[in-house]
């Protein structure tokens, strides 16, 4: 095909716009209580690093087990419809915490017509803190709940949509600039959503930033459609974005896509699943924990509250930026090399697994400066999200589209099942090495957890790199589901 990327149109790029946003918005709503738990909410309802750690660990399986549906859920109601579920849906969810503080004085007391403030005045008379911490506990999680069934379908909606918008070779690079949403979004949150609770109340924070979604769902109902129906899409951009089904039509023994719908059990019979499925095990829950603990980490280590921490988050996040070269780079070892797309990636993803490793000296390195591990952890993030954006791509790579959502919800709800194990691990750990003065490897006390935990991920990528390729040696599209 000699149609090049300049002369073919460039609508895509603005669906990619929206997928970046959406993803901004997501991981917006996701880091509010991160941000406010230590500060504001914590000391409203007497929680502890094991309250919040079993919050954010059921926040990882209700997403878990959300993904392995929602991903059903794109590829059966398609596309735009899907997407404005999920995100109608999560925007909801992320509201809703704002009101668990008038809904625990009313459980409690019967006070239910309340404003935030007068809810904070009734709960502080309240003298049994078990009753408040298990009644306000409960709350979170069920709001929590709400915002894991809808931020679940993020992911499998984008990935689809990139798989719709763009050729397998530049696949990777679309979806590294929308997932860099998830550290934009991470950037903005440290530097806004403290200041918001600061001035406004942590309840604003959620109903602030929740709104964004609502936003988003108008520009997503008048921008997108199917590029091959899209007004918007030219004949030259349709038909770039359509090079590889073009090429393989003219293989000899071609089938073309069916859209007959694919079951569960026909997935899991191929090794390319359980590839993309541990591959996500092994690392989603490194850059969970980096995102719900990095603030606590600051405030536990270094004494550090939520507007402090605000600058060297931002900077974290800053350098997470690099990521965009995550989806770079395969491009490159297809375009100058002549590897294959798997191959490309595969090759790309060995070199960001070996970034993490700089996780094990980054508590050590704590003691001259907290800017040191501040950059360590910035550096395994874009680590994580250039592996991320290239773990996706492989489900676009091997699978036909019509199974690319339902492939990566089985992905998602692996990665869910790592997450959770690392943030109630975590809680465990941080809660039992403080109050007993843990001492390891010359760290005492929480430090001393937060040693064991950086150590653990700092070794996820590369044992996942090595069960994928050992599972998938070789590009192994799947032609017959």
């Amino acid at each position: 095909m000699n149609q090049t990327t300049k002369s073919a149109g460039k609508y895509r790029w603005r669906i990619c716009a929206l997928l970046f946003f959406a993803t901004t918005i997501n991981y917006l709503d996701r880091q509010v209580l991160s941000l406010t738990w230590s500060d504001y909410i914590a000391p409203e309802f007497h929680w502890t690093n094991n309250d919040y750690g079993n919050i954010t660990a059921l926040f990882s399986i209700f997403y878990a087990v959300s993904l392995l549906f929602a991903g059903r859920f794109v590829d059966w109601l398609d596309t735009k419809k899907g997407f404005l579920w999920a995100i109608g849906i999560w925007s909801l969810g992320a509201c809703l915490h704002a009101f668990c503080g008038i809904a625990t004085s009313g459980i409690i007391t019967g006070h239910w017509f309340v404003g935030f403030e007068e809810s904070k005045e009734i709960i502080s008379t309240i003298n049994d803190t078990g009753i408040v911490i298990n009644v306000s506990v409960t709350l979170f999680i069920f709001a929590r709940f709400i915002l894991a069934v809808g931020e679940a379908g993020n992911f499998p909606a984008a990935i689809k949509t990139t798989a719709e918008y763009f050729p397998k070779k530049d696949r990777a690079f679309s979806t590294s600039i929308f997932n860099a949403g998830a550290t934009v979004g991470a950037l903005a949150a440290p530097i806004s959503i403290p200041f918001i609770a600061k001035s406004f109340g942590w309840e604003m924070a959620f109903i602030i930033i929740g709104a964004l979604g609502f936003v988003w769902m108008g520009f997503w109902v008048f921008m997108y459609d199917k590029p091959e129906k899209h007004r918007k899409v030219c004949a030259a951009e349709l038909e770039y974005i359509q090079q590889d089904d073009i090429a393989d039509s003219k293989l000899v023994g071609y089938v073309p896509e069916t859209t007959t719908k694919v079951s569960f059990i026909d997935c899991f019979k191929y090794k390319q699943t359980w590839a993309f499925a541990f591959g996500k095990f092994m690392t989603d829950g490194v850059w969970w924990f980096f995102l719900f603990w990095t603030p606590a980490y600051l405030s536990s280590v270094y004494g550090m509250d939520s507007t402090e921490a605000a600058l060297p988050l931002f900077v974290l996040y800053m350098i997470t930026l690099l990521s965009i070269i995550g989806g770079w780079l395969p491009t490159y070892f297809v375009e100058k090399k002549g590897m294959n797309p798997y191959e490309g990636r595969m090759k790309a993803m060995l070199i960001f697994a070996f970034f993490p490793l700089l996780a094990l000296i980054a508590q050590p390195l704590g003691h001259i400066s907290y800017w040191l591990p501040v950059i360590i952890i910035g550096i395994s993030g874009a680590a994580h999200q250039s592996w991320s954006a290239n773990i996706f791509t492989t489900v676009g790579d091997m699978f036909p589209k019509k199974a690319i959502a339902t492939i990566t919800g089985i992905g998602g709800l692996a990665g869910g099942i790592g997450s959770t194990m690392i943030n109630k691990g975590s809680g465990l750990l941080f809660d039992y090495s403080k109050e007993t003065n843990m001492s390891f490897m010359g760290f005492q006390g929480i430090e001393a957890g937060y040693f064991i935990i950086f150590s653990i991920c700092a070794i996820c990528y590369l044992t996942g790199w090595s069960v994928m390729k050992l599972l998938v040696p070789k590009y192994a599209p799947i032609t017959d589901l």
